[in-house]
């Protein structure tokens, strides 16, 4: 069953839970920004729960459905309209033959994840559907998808009621401010004590510099480096190190001044050094947060680390057990 594209939303691409296993080589793992709702997405109509999608950032498309389907929308607050109806989010919606989805304006967070039953079935590349643009990877001919586009779908195997839903109490979304648990370490011993300190004090707000490569935050206090001298192979600037690899979340600053998350599509290395890495459970979070919201970098040890990601694993289950 094709789905026709008539309008393609600012930013959509297809997108599933990435290609792991070929960073060391300079593809990043890609995927969804917001697992979680990715997941969450696929739940509601039925799908394994790492089929492709469509993540829609801020804007949504228009589709043409040319036969019976369910479909779901998770993640960002971006209102569905089946033939100008508005429907609910994170819910299981039925669309006919002829139907045209479209949406109204955003209300909440950044990415909103489109699963279709069956799920989106573009051709593979190194075992992901997801689009990574910059390497012409996945998605369609490995780029966002365009008005007259036309996606394949493949077969629906399990039938969801019409109007199943994700209860509130389990959908994710950032406070305000948004919190980002951070694991310090790395290069953290290049800052001084007193600016490590302030870095996690302050309030950054996202800057306009933030997709699928990385988010750029603004306004807080800039860095102090520890004096040194620098070391073979390292640029002059004091944030310069010998290339070394780039963990995901992981934090650079260049020059001191504004940081840099480091997300799904990101490099895999380079010569900034890095003062620690937002945990995993927090990353989806990210992914959610609109220009100019405020944002607080919380420092955590590894046992909150590790307590957050059991905690993660427990609200997916417990998303699964809502639904069964």
């Amino acid at each position: 069953m094709p789905v026709n594209v008539k309008s393609a939303g600012l930013a959509t691409t297809v997108q599933d839970l990435g290609r792991p296993g070929y960073y060391h080589l300079g593809i990043p793992i890609g995927g969804a920004m917001d697992r979680l709702a990715l997941r969450a997405a696929n739940m509601l109509v039925g799908n394994d729960e790492g089929a492709a999608c469509l993540e829609a950032v801020f804007m949504g498309p228009e589709l043409e459905f040319t036969e019976d389907t369910l479909i779901a929308i998770t993640g960002a607050e971006l209102p569905p309209k089946i033939d100008g109806e508005v429907r609910d989010t994170w819910t299981t919606l039925k669309v006919k033959k002829g139907q045209v989805l479209s949406f109204d304006y955003l209300r909440a967070g950044a990415r909103a994840y489109i699963a279709v039953a069956g799920g989106i079935d573009t051709p593979a590349n190194l075992g992901s559907r997801s689009t990574y643009a910059i390497g012409a990877l996945g998605g369609v001919n490995g780029r966002a998808i365009q008005p007259g586009d036309v996606l394949p779908v493949g077969n629906a195997s399990v039938t969801v009621s019409e109007g199943t839903t994700i209860p509130a109490n389990l959908r994710r979304g950032p406070d305000k401010p948004a919190e980002l648990r951070v694991l310090p370490g790395l290069y953290a011993h290049r800052v001084s004590e007193r600016s490590l300190d302030r870095f996690f004090q302050d309030t950054w707000k996202v800057a306009s510099e933030a997709d699928r490569m990385g988010y750029r935050f603004q306004g807080g206090a800039p860095i102090e480096f520890v004096d040194r001298e620098p070391p073979f192979g390292a640029g002059s600037d004091p944030s310069n190190i010998t290339d070394a690899c780039y963990p995901y979340g992981s934090i650079q600053i260049p020059s001191g001044t504004e940081p840099i998350i480091l997300h799904r599509d990101a490099v895999s290395g380079g010569g900034y050094f890095m003062v620690g890495t937002v945990i995993s459970a927090d990353m989806d979070l990210i992914g959610q947060l609109q220009p100019h919201t405020e944002t607080r970098f919380v420092k955590v040890n590894m046992h909150t680390a590790l307590s957050a990601r059991r905690e993660r694993a427990a609200a997916i289950e417990n998303m699964r057990q809502a639904l069964a």
